[in-house]
């Protein structure tokens, strides 16, 4: 930007500290306030390097340096307090001056100009941490003639306001949808499915296993039949409102290429202990969703408790299959395996 100020064009040398000008800016935050304010800038002498009045004509003296009143942070902290009194209810926010400087040079035909460059980084406070949020860079310039000065605060003030300004609108835009600023995360459950079916079979009360499922080769052994189901879940995050959602669709699920039987063993005795195992896959699914639904999840850390309950689940399920498996010898014990399928029953109709 190129700031044009006659208004504040002085004759005299300005060698005293620069004093910005406190002032509310003409908008209300309601998304963050500033917490502090970090002095970055690789030369942190001063602000301004400007040069001294000349005559026309006349060979230009080296600039000299001027900061501003009570040291740049100090004066900084106070400016930003200013135009953005603070409301603690919102999200604390850092901002780190990484440049504030203005020079001045002389320009072909004795004038002079003056260039201002700014930069600022936001992060969100959280806690012990930073997250990084955005950078505002901007510039501004001037040109005033050698032998009058011109005041360089109306300058700096009006950058760090732009600054500010561009900031606050940013946060605003971004509150509801970007995922750095949201407030909270929850988990909405769905169950996998896939249209037309495949290889695969998603678990679904209205779909049992089917003997034309099993099209793996059979094995040789003592066993009549074998399936092969498993858990898994694929994952969508959507920021709605400043909250996370966390789309779980769980799986359920046996590949009908892992599945195989005997040809002489195809009746509905087998076929109801195939379908069992598949059973327990569901129940497993479901406690699964419950684990989640206990948990406390929070927005820096939601994929943490999902996993850890993943594969404590995935355990679950093969301890399970065994002691299924083991209980009724392979479904060869009528009685146990009546057993276990009420006890399945049972708990697959705690889920409706």
């Amino acid at each position: 930007m190129l700031l044009v100020l006659p208004q504040v064009l002085k004759a005299q040398k300005i060698t005293a500290p620069i004093v910005l000008i406190n002032e509310q800016l003409p908008v209300i935050p309601k998304e963050f306030y500033v917490a502090n304010v970090v002095d970055d800038r690789d030369d942190q002498r001063a602000v301004a390097w400007l040069l001294p009045v000349s005559a026309a004509g006349a060979i230009p003296a080296s600039p000299y340096t001027t900061d501003l009143k009570g040291g740049t942070l100090a004066a900084l902290k106070q400016f930003v307090n200013f135009a953005l009194p603070p409301n603690r209810s919102l999200r604390p926010v850092v901002i780190h001056i990484r440049k504030l400087r203005i020079e001045e040079s002389v320009l072909p035909g004795g004038s002079v100009e003056g260039k201002l460059k700014i930069s600022l980084s936001f992060y969100l406070q959280k806690e012990d941490q930073q997250i990084h949020l955005i950078d505002y860079t901007g510039s501004a310039g001037y040109n005033r003639p050698a032998g009058q000065m011109i005041d360089v605060e109306p300058v700096l003030r009006h950058a760090l306001q732009y600054g500010l300004t561009y900031f606050n609108t940013w946060i605003n835009r971004e509150a509801d949808t970007n995922i750095k600023l949201a407030k909270g995360a929850r988990i909405i459950f769905t169950d996998y499915t896939e249209q037309p079916e495949g290889d695969t079979i998603y678990y679904s009360a209205k779909r049992p296993l089917r003997w034309d499922d099993f099209r793996a080769k059979p094995m040789g052994g003592k066993y009549e039949a074998e399936v092969f189901p498993s858990i898994g879940y694929t994952e969508e995050v959507e920021v709605v409102k400043g909250i996370v959602n966390v789309k779980l669709a769980v799986k359920a699920y046996v590949p009908k290429s892992a599945c195989w039987v005997k040809p002489d063993s195809r009746n509905d005795y087998s076929l109801n202990h195939e379908q069992r195992h598949f059973d327990i896959v569901k129940i497993i699914a479901e406690r699964f969703k419950q684990k989640l639904r206990a948990e406390k999840l929070t927005v820096d850390n939601y994929d943490g408790p999902i996993n850890v309950q993943y594969l404590e689940s995935f355990h679950e399920m093969n301890v399970m299959q065994d002691q299924y498996d083991d209980e009724t010898r392979h479904g060869t014990n009528t009685f146990t395996q009546q057993q276990w399928n009420e006890k399945i029953d049972k708990e697959l109709a705690s889920f409706k």
